[in-house]
């Protein structure tokens, strides 16, 4: 995110002026809600970001030092705080994840001399980058699994080709940001080492994962050889990204990294937002995951007395502060459903669009910030009531 305010990316898909004007409908209702479970930055006007990072800016870096000029000042910093966080030797800044992984995959395709990636059917560069890592840089991806859960380490010990690098998208977003158990990452990473290949992680959402593994980030990031961080997904920065891993791969990464055209002339805005989140969000964390378990709890509870005849929260406990929501109805009658109770309440339940899987059911997603720590459990259940009776209302259809 964000692409339209809770659409999933389809390539080559263009919306029609239905889903345009429900989408644009979505994102005023969220706007004006008084309840929201999330609250995320991109959701703000330019003035209402610009008065955030002007609030907090002066306490993250002196702003009376020079700009960044091509990576050098508050992005060398950043570069260096997020190093020590993953307690990796070096990092390197980039405009966006799919640079930084591409990158990150092609060094280490030189180091291997095998330009094979092995990953997840459902990983972020096999669904929602035009195929880029074998356009643009020559990788050959394989697929060790396609199972709504993390390879393990029986597939990629015998898995049947040779791969030079294995990688674990953490969590696992399209398979309802799900993770493997640390006993289990930790066996994985050892099979795909026995085979002489790297780990590589896709941890654009690395930072919530904690509280599952019940680690701190730099014993999670120490069972791969790269790492790849998000500055916007769970920070709320204004974008960016960071490859973290040992120094001779970052130097080599900063100079693909030119190539790539991510060597941008200045930077400072998206650092400075980068700082702010590493310092506001992260933090804060590990007491959204916590809260997003009442919260899904709630909602089960709340569906079953309200009398829906399936309903699925998955993962049952959530693994971060994001988790799925299936229904036993037809999509677009759970998105007008959902908008309406925006439009009409004030509150917002459900403020992802709503993705069809089969005649009459669908999935959406749920994510718990700030602004859900306000809703109890039993705020979450009279939702769910109203939100049903909107379904059972012959205009949601």
């Amino acid at each position: 995110m964000p692409r339209a305010w809770g659409a999933r990316h389809h390539p080559g898909v263009s919306d029609t002026s239905d889903k345009k004007q429900r989408s644009e409908r979505r994102r005023a209702a969220h706007r004006a809600a008084r309840r929201v479970l999330e609250r995320p930055g991109f959701l703000a006007t330019v003035r209402e970001r610009l008065a955030l990072l002007h609030e907090t800016a002066p306490d993250l870096y002196d702003l009376d030092e020079s700009a960044d000029i091509y990576g050098s000042g508050i992005v060398e910093v950043l570069e260096e705080r997020v190093a020590g966080l993953l307690g990796k030797e070096a990092a390197a800044f980039f405009p966006t994840g799919t640079m930084a992984q591409q990158v990150a995959l092609r060094c280490w395709a030189g180091r291997t001399g095998n330009p094979t990636v092995a990953l997840h059917a459902l990983a972020h560069p096999e669904v929602h980058e035009r195929n880029a890592f074998g356009v643009v840089s020559g990788l050959r991806t394989v697929r060790v699994t396609a199972e709504p859960r993390l390879p393990t380490a029986d597939e990629v010990r015998g898995f049947e080709e040779p791969f030079g690098a294995l990688m674990l998208e953490l969590p696992l977003r399209d398979a309802g940001f799900v993770l493997p158990s640390w006993e289990e990452l930790r066996a994985t990473t050892e099979a795909a080492r026995e085979r002489d290949a790297v780990v590589h992680f896709d941890g654009a959402r690395l930072w919530e994962t904690t509280v599952h593994f019940g680690r701190p980030l730099e014993e999670i990031a120490d069972l791969a050889d790269s790492v790849y961080v998000s500055f916007y997904k769970s920070l709320d920065g204004f974008g960016g990204a960071a490859l973290a891993g040992p120094r001779t791969l970052i130097d080599e990464a900063k100079a693909w990294r030119h190539r790539y055209g991510g060597q941008i002339y200045q930077q400072f805005p998206t650092a400075l937002s980068a700082l702010a989140g590493l310092e506001r969000e992260l933090p804060r964390l590990p007491e959204y995951v916590a809260h997003a378990r009442v919260v899904a709890a709630a909602l089960r509870e709340g569906f079953a007395a309200a009398g829906v005849p399936w309903a699925r929260v998955h993962p049952g406990e959530p693994h971060t502060h994001e988790f799925q929501v299936w229904l036993p109805y037809d999509a677009d009658v759970l998105s007008e459903a959902a908008i309406r109770q925006g439009e009409e309440t004030g509150t917002v339940l459900f403020a992802h669009s709503w993705d069809a899987k089969g005649p009459d059911l669908a999935v959406t997603e749920i994510g718990v910030r700030a602004a859900g720590l306000e809703w109890t459990a039993e705020d979450v259940k009279a939702a769910v009531a109203d939100f049903v009776a909107l379904l059972q209302d012959p205009a949601s259809g």
